[in-house]
């Protein structure tokens, strides 16, 4: 689970995150003091679970939802940790998955997140069987992508992409023989990529598993990762367990999912 934190409070956001951290089933915890400074992170890349105040400085949590769905962002499950308990019905208009009460316990907000674990592990359970017929015509059709490039649409092979970079509000689609600039953002772009055999390395790159060559440790903990022509990228600690899926079989290593 990915957690996103919001919190205009020092001690609540640092008492969460030392609560959240502990958990196996969390593989990042980031923080936000405002709610402008979260959407900023949810326009960049897709949380799964939202702990999230209510009464902060310009704008309010409820108020960031709303934020969220009018700019149609992935919508986390969402937890208010508040100092106030007037607000409880606001917040389940909102669908969110509980309402925990300042000053909380460990085990008040392990309670909660436990809840939140489950909802969206039966959540991707629907997506996977609403989307068993898409990944049937995925493999059926014609490889073929199409992208809007200099005032026309053109069709182009995935498997000739070696790479997706983020460059501000464009994604630059690097071929062997050139390259396609395109007005999307990088997850919008990682979803769609998927079922070609594109992972997510790095919050503003995508690479095509079929050009990997070569992969060495850093001792920051992230990975140098080397494709096809010598380009080298970054694999950042966040998204590293991604890299497990580039090979079938592992031979005299590990996968980096133990990591």
């Amino acid at each position: 689970m990915r957690v996103l934190i919001v919190d205009d409070e020092p001690l609540a956001r640092n008492a969460l995150v030392n609560i959240v951290s502990t958990r196996k089933d969390v593989e990042a915890v980031e923080t936000a003091d405002d709610a402008i400074a979260a959407l900023d992170r949810l326009q960049e890349e897709p949380f799964d679970l939202l702990l999230l105040d209510i009464e902060m400085p310009e704008t309010s949590g409820i108020e960031m939802l709303d934020a969220v769905m009018k700019r149609n962002l992935p919508m986390p499950a969402v937890i208010f940790v508040t100092a106030y308990s007037q607000h409880a019905v606001a917040a389940f208009e909102k669908h969110a998955v509980d309402y925990v009460l300042k000053p909380f316990s460990e085990e008040r907000i392990h309670e909660a997140m436990n809840v939140a674990a489950r909802r969206n592990e039966a959540e991707r359970a629907a997506k996977l069987v609403s989307a068993m017929p898409d990944i049937g015509k995925a493999i059926r059709s014609p490889k073929k992508i199409a992208i809007k490039a200099k005032g026309k649409i053109i069709f182009i092979d995935p498997s000739e992409v070696m790479a997706a970079k983020a460059e501000g509000n464009y994604v630059l689609l690097q071929q062997q023989t050139g390259s396609h600039l395109v007005r999307e953002s990088i997850s919008t772009l990682a979803e769609k990529l998927s079922f070609y055999g594109f992972i997510r390395i790095h919050r503003s790159a995508l690479i095509n598993v079929a050009y990997v060559d070569e992969i060495q440790p850093c001792l920051t903990g992230e990975y140098l990762l080397r494709l096809t022509g010598g380009e080298e990228f970054t694999v950042s600690r966040t998204y590293k367990k991604n890299l497990s899926s580039i090979a079938d079989s592992w031979v005299g290593t590990e996968t980096f999912a133990s990591d």
